[in-house]
């Protein structure tokens, strides 16, 4: 297997953990593997790039094991709130960690899957995964990595050839599995589930691998992971609402302690800045709403600083979690800015502008991703009319961060609301023509090339 030597570095950090945390489990035997999507940019930080076709469908649609790291795959153990009710019956149910490496910054890195099979925490799933929910997730991992918010990385699509059976897609449906990078699957409901148990040992030993090996640490003071993931999910909430996201599900077990967006489910990019869309049909009270999307994640981060009170007091533990909407509001403020693409002037300066902007937005529904490809580098179009003159005025004190001489900005401005990921997946259900979706990710990188 011709892996790049100078960049591949395995790692098998989540066996220090033993039984605690996971249970070794086998992927399934698909009846075929069609590679369909491999992230080589992705795969250059952690030494995979140079893998040919046949290798990468061996290591990520029959999971080989790949050299130096984890033998077999293991399901990960976890509880959580979903919907604000507690469920002590999940876990790793379609999916399982594989792998772990180190990328080009010395970051852990997690190669998890999503439909790979079924584990002891599948209750009554087949545990797969359709293709259109493999194709869903890399245009929100792409889109996302481009408007700067923190998420996994969608690493391979790999069609599996099986017809599932699903309520909210024409059935049957076409199967897939999925792998994706990121720093670590450790989720707020892993803590929980310690919790419950009264497992302080278990507790300490998470909370010291977490502290060392996602955040450099030689620790295992859980005041400090708190006091980390606080900051993390501030700062994910944050950039969620300048990136117009609702990720649509955002249960404990779906948050996890480096702050970085993962498994997408019936995610949605809101057209307009409206508080009340949500992306879920079956969010019916609008618990995780576009605009509840820092309550929703706070309330989370409060689930896990309750677990730590097993092994710590309460009293700083709360005054940590308190720390949270002051550290909201700077990341909400210099992600819209970001998004404006002006540099900052001062504090209040720039709460003035991004109040102006906000209600400038919300009175006129103006279409959101329209208004910040025009406003981008700090100069609002005379097409925007009297109503946006309060938010004008506040952005002319305002510097570009970035002039608008790449190509992008001589096109349109790059969306993916719902319309054009059904319009997307339409021809690959209809003749397999995979055009548009590879169109797609190219326009979305050249965005995020733009942005950066």
């Amino acid at each position: 297997m011709p892996i790049n030597p100078q960049a591949y570095r395995p790692a098998s950090a989540l066996l220090d953990l033993g039984p605690t945390l996971s249970d070794p489990v086998a992927a399934a035997d698909f009846p075929e593997t069609r590679l369909r999507f491999r992230n080589d940019r992705a795969a250059a930080e952690v030494g995979l790039d140079t893998l040919t076709d046949a290798e990468w469908t061996q290591a990520f649609g029959r999971f080989a094991p790949l050299p130096g790291t984890l033998p077999q795959p293991l399901a990960l153990r976890y509880h959580g709130h979903q919907f604000r009710q507690y469920n002590p019956d999940i876990g790793d149910g379609r999916g399982f960690t594989f792998a772990q490496t180190r990328d080009v910054d010395d970051r852990l890195m997690d190669l998890g899957t999503k439909g790979s099979g079924t584990t002891p925490y599948s209750r009554s799933g087949d545990g797969r995964l359709t293709l259109k929910g493999g194709v869903r997730e890399i245009l929100a991992t792409e889109m996302l990595e481009a408007l700067n918010v923190p998420t996994s990385r969608t690493l391979s699509l790999i069609e599996t050839g099986e017809r599932l059976m699903r309520g909210d897609e024409p059935s049957p449906t076409r199967s897939a599995v999925l792998v994706r990078l990121n720093h670590g699957h450790i989720r707020i409901g892993s803590f929980q589930r310690l919790a419950y148990h009264q497992d302080e040992a278990g507790m300490r030993a998470l909370v010291r691998y977490v502290l060392t090996n996602l955040y450099g640490e030689d620790s295992d003071d859980p005041l400090r992971l708190l006091d980390h993931v606080v900051g993390r999910t501030a700062t994910l909430a944050a950039r969620y609402m300048a990136a117009g996201f609702v990720h649509g599900v955002l249960n404990s077990d779906n948050i996890n302690v480096t702050g970085e967006s993962f498994d997408y489910g019936p995610w949605r990019f809101a057209p307009t800045w409206d508080p009340g869309f949500t992306a879920a049909y079956f969010d019916h009270a609008g618990l995780y709403a576009f605009g509840r999307q820092p309550e929703a994640i706070h309330w989370d981060v409060m689930q896990l600083a309750a677990s730590l009170r097993l092994i710590a007091e309460s009293d700083p533990l709360i005054a940590t979690l308190e720390t949270f909407a002051p550290r909201y509001q700077p990341q909400i403020t210099a992600a819209l800015l970001w998004r404006l693409g002006v540099l900052p002037c001062t504090p209040e300066d720039d709460r003035a502008l991004v109040q102006a902007m906000e209600r400038a937005l919300h009175a006129s529904a103006a279409p959101l991703d329209r208004f910040f490809f025009d406003v981008f580098g700090g100069t609002l179009p005379d097409s925007y009319g009297e109503a946006w003159q309060p938010f004008r005025d506040a952005l002319a004190a305002y510097a570009p961060r970035k002039d608008r001489s790449h190509r992008y900005w001589q096109g349109e401005p790059c969306s993916m609301l719902i319309d054009e990921v059904e319009a997307i997946w339409s021809p690959i259900a209809d003749a397999d023509d995979w055009r548009a979706l590879e169109g797609k990710v190219a326009a979305i990188r050249e965005m995020g090339d733009a942005l950066a």
